[in-house]
């Protein structure tokens, strides 16, 4: 629950399952209202309906793949003319596909960036002027601690998640004395549908099971810091304490957990 968010209005992408889903039902519960944003038109429609019979709130929808940047202007555009305000919007969408570089075709390549990046960054963009109008808002962007540490058969869901943190680092500072909280969120593995694309074989959950996150968790922890000044969340601690290791000795780091990397 966060009482801040008391009749606020959250723009969730990804909001279809996962951490997406979770986040839209902390925030419902917590008093907020929401557009919720994904490709399942039929689930958000079901999670639509079940949040505004329990929870005294409103909650719209829209069918909306975030590569595509014209459907992702069509759609912000008509939110940001028919809603007075965006409070926070939480930029979740995203995916990832495992493999060698070498092995990653080009059509992988594009999808990758076009979701993870450009449909991230237009998001922003459209909802900006909004918030700045207002001088106040929060844009949270769902990254990865794989932008932060490197791994075998990631290089391309890396290279997105970098440039996710790259963008939102800039942006923080561009927008700090404007009334725009910036925030990255650097999670590890989440238990959710995306290793059903990312890990077709399963050997990489198999091998991380033990240390995957709960999603629940992980959405109270996002919607806990919406309307605050948070610069990152980065779960878990241990991985974000390692993090910082192979930022000061990176080649260190890589020769001593080389083996761990390796587990996709």
């Amino acid at each position: 629950m966060n009482s801040r968010l008391k009749d606020r209005l959250v723009v969730i992408t990804g909001a279809s399952s996962g951490i997406g889903e979770k986040i839209a039902r902390i925030v419902a519960e917590s008093g907020g209202h929401l557009v919720l944003l994904a490709r399942r038109k039929d689930r958000l429609k079901k999670l639509s309906d079940e949040l505004q019979a329990s929870h005294s709130i409103s909650c719209t929808y829209y069918e909306l793949d975030v590569s595509d940047l014209d459907a992702v202007s069509e759609v912000f555009t008509d939110i940001t003319e028919n809603f007075d305000r965006v409070d926070v919007l939480v930029n979740n969408a995203g995916f990832g596909i495992f493999r060698n570089a070498e092995e990653a075709t080009f059509e992988e390549m594009q999808q990758m960036f076009k979701v993870n990046v450009f449909g991230l960054i237009a998001a922003t963009k459209l909802v900006l002027p909004k918030m700045l109008a207002q001088r106040e808002g929060h844009i949270i962007n769902v990254a990865s601690q794989a932008g932060k540490i490197a791994t075998p058969k990631s290089s391309i869901y890396s290279a997105t998640k970098h440039a996710v943190l790259g963008f939102t680092n800039s942006l923080r500072m561009e927008v700090a004395d404007r009334g725009i909280f910036v925030t990255s969120v650097n999670p590890g593995p989440i238990e959710t549908d995306f290793f059903n694309l990312a890990d077709t074989s399963g050997d990489y959950v198999k091998n991380v099971q033990r240390w995957m996150l709960n999603p629940e968790a992980v959405a109270q922890k996002i919607v806990s810091v919406m309307l605050t000044n948070k610069r990152e969340i980065n779960m878990p601690v241990w991985m974000e304490l390692g993090g910082l290791v192979y930022r000061l000795m990176p080649s260190l780091f890589e020769k001593v957990a080389g083996n761990l990397f390796r587990q996709k």
